[in-house]
């Protein structure tokens, strides 16, 4: 038998013993029990300078100690508790044991503003949160107005002892709190299938955000549903490298429940500035990511290509177009027409091995599945990698179902899709607007304490209304059209998906973020966020001062901008290709109010934000 083999056999025995867990805490004992001295959590220690492996047995203790000091809390069943911790050992603590004792954890965007941590704290009714310094605290105890069920705060890198504001709540370094511990003689009944194993706020556009119940339930069918559709499952022995937030639910279930449940190691990036650099130490198997950083990627090969000899970027070039066909020829496409695309096996090994190889190297030169989430990857990037020999595996999903709900596969994989919907999920399109409305055992039991905003969505014979339009394919694979409310309607009648405008203007590197605006108006404009380094060789190149704030107003600028965009849009139609732009240098952020914490465009702030840059972009071609 082949080791091959050998490991396929072995992940499906460990899919079938997962498979009898119906909640999210049998995970970790079930690992320890069969396979404790594995290697479940890698973590940089700053100290030594050095990665920290802890094996699932170790990790199972740890979590028992965790449930102790928990339990010593007197939190009831049902309890809420608040999580603001980076990727981490100690997330991982505070969740299972929290999940454990039959809480229910409330992640906090780590990168969030204090505001918005104060109002999920209030709006959850949270009694208990975990964090990691003493000023993460003291800011949002700045901005909150009151937070009466809040009676505990676990600092989990301070040692400082138990300490209290008069009417505030009590205060806990890592020590004291697990000291409390060491009297718990019996731990609170686990949770059911049907208790709630999360409330995950979404970020939303508009508006306060929503707390999403997702049940133990939930979960594991769509881990599991996950696991059936990738086939075959990740091997025991893979290793992850986990950088997308925790408190995002795509990461919670496939970079995390997933990977303890089939006894990976998941080993935690340290910053996403060194996430190159953990890529070639770390080398991981499976990398779950969003189009952003495979955009990003691009845009630095791209780069670096621009200062090769002709030969290598002929190399190049000549890689991706032989492999793009391969590409296409595996995955029931059609491959673009060549004269010579007979030749095709014969220079692939060749090509492979100075050019795919080298690129892959980037990646840890280890990777066997990479999942693309949380947006519409850029064709063009899509392209790139899949026509390298790697292939991002596209899905779509929402919060709401837990998150997944239709995906590629290693089998079948077509970028211009989404992929299946999964087998346990009723998928229909709503006959005028084909809005997706699904129906699955992953759809959230509602928004927290929101009936009516539940109503809104959730029929009652649970049937999820998600808001994106889509279509299938001629072999049933889901296409994304866009979000029902963002699609622009121009005077002329044509509609455009402005986030899938975005993501292809955004391929320039001249661009770090786009706004693509047109409803109700004659043609599509854009407003973006200069590059500044890109800015200062591109208006070298034109002639004009790039310090001068002037510079970016002036037409031969916003001219040669726009043949930029129009070349990145290639792909588009001519109606959707933009007409007129407006130019900053100040980045949109969460702090400034125009990101959401999951890094989207907060569409209805940006239009009031920029309001006289685009009545003054229709205006003057107008005049023009």
């Amino acid at each position: 038998m082949s080791n091959n083999q050998r490991n396929v056999d072995n992940s499906a025995q460990r899919l079938a013993a997962l498979k009898k867990c119906t909640t999210l805490d049998q995970f970790v004992p079930l690992r320890a029990s069969l396979t404790g001295g594995e290697i479940a959590l890698k973590q940089f220690d700053r100290t030594t300078n050095t990665w920290v492996p802890l094996s699932y047995l170790e990790l199972n203790d740890r979590i028992l100690e965790w449930r102790k000091a928990l339990a010593a809390l007197k939190l009831s069943r049902g309890s809420r508790v608040s999580i603001l911790l980076n990727n981490s050992v100690d997330h991982v603590l505070a969740d299972q044991s929290t999940l454990a004792n039959a809480c229910i954890p409330v992640p906090l965007h780590a990168i969030d503003t204090a505001g918005s941590q104060a109002y999920i704290l209030a709006d959850s009714g949270a009694e208990c949160l975990i964090t990691n310094k003493l000023e993460r605290w003291l800011a949002i105890e700045a901005v909150s107005e009151k937070l009466p069920a809040l009676k505990t705060v676990v600092l989990t890198d301070e040692v400082t002892p138990a300490k209290q504001k008069r009417g505030g709540p009590k205060i806990y370094g890592i020590d004291d709190f697990l000291a409390l511990g060491h009297k718990t003689v019996e731990l609170p009944e686990g949770p059911h299938p049907e208790d709630l194993a999360a409330i995950v706020y979404t970020s939303g556009t508009t508006g306060k955000p929503k707390g999403v119940m997702l049940t133990h339930a939930n979960i594991v069918s769509n881990i599991i549903a996950t696991l059936d559709h990738i086939a075959p499952a990740p091997h025991p022995g893979y290793v992850f490298l986990s950088f997308l937030p925790l408190s995002h639910t795509f990461e919670r279930t496939a970079g995390y429940y997933l990977a303890l449940g089939m006894g990976c190691t998941i080993a935690y990036n340290r910053s996403i500035m060194l996430l190159s650099e953990d890529f070639r130490t770390i080398r991981p198997d499976v990398l779950i990511s969003v189009p952003r950083i495979y955009e990003r990627i691009y845009a630095r090969i791209l780069d670096r290509l621009s200062k090769q000899s002709g030969l290598v970027r002929f190399l190049f070039n000549a890689c991706v177009t032989v492999g793009w066909r391969r590409f296409c020829k595996a995955n029931q496409m059609k491959a673009p027409e060549s004269s010579f695309s007979w030749l095709d096996p014969f220079v692939w090994p060749l090509l492979k091995k100075l050019v795919a190889n080298k690129v892959a190297l980037q990646f840890g030169g280890r990777l066997k599945i990479a999942i693309a989430g949380g947006a519409a990857l850029n064709h063009k990037v899509a392209r790139m990698f899949c026509g390298l020999g790697i292939a991002p595996i596209q899905g779509y999903g929402m919060t709401e179902a837990s998150p997944i709900i239709a995906g590629n596969s290693l089998k079948l994989n077509q970028p211009d899709t989404v992929g299946r919907p999964f087998p346990n999920v009723e998928l229909r399109l709503a006959p005028e607007t084909r809005e997706i409305q699904i129906r699955a055992p992953s759809v959230m039991k509602g928004y927290w304490n929101r009936p009516e905003d539940t109503a809104r969505v959730l029929s009652p014979d649970g049937w999820l209304s998600t808001g994106d339009v889509g279509e299938f394919n001629e072999l049933g694979l889901l296409r994304i059209r866009g979000r029902i409310k963002e699609i622009l309607v121009t005077s002329t009648g044509e509609k455009v998906p402005p986030v899938d405008l975005e993501l292809a203007l955004e391929t320039d590197p001249l661009f770090a973020q786009t706004f693509v605006v047109g409803e109700a108006r004659p043609f599509i404009s854009f407003i973006a966020v200069l590059n500044p380094n890109e800015w200062e060789k591109f208006a070298s190149k034109l002639g004009v001062d790039p310090k001068d704030p002037t510079a970016l107003q002036s037409t031969a600028v916003r001219s040669a901008v726009l043949k930029r965009a129009r070349a990145a849009a290639a792909d588009f139609p001519h109606y959707a290709l933009p007409r007129s732009v407006a130019l900053t240098l100040q980045p949109w952020t969460i702090e400034n109010g125009l990101l959401t914490p999951t890094l989207k465009l907060k569409r209805k702030p940006l239009s009031e934000r920029f309001a006289a840059q685009i009545e003054e972009m229709y205006l003057s071609h107008g005049r023009a």
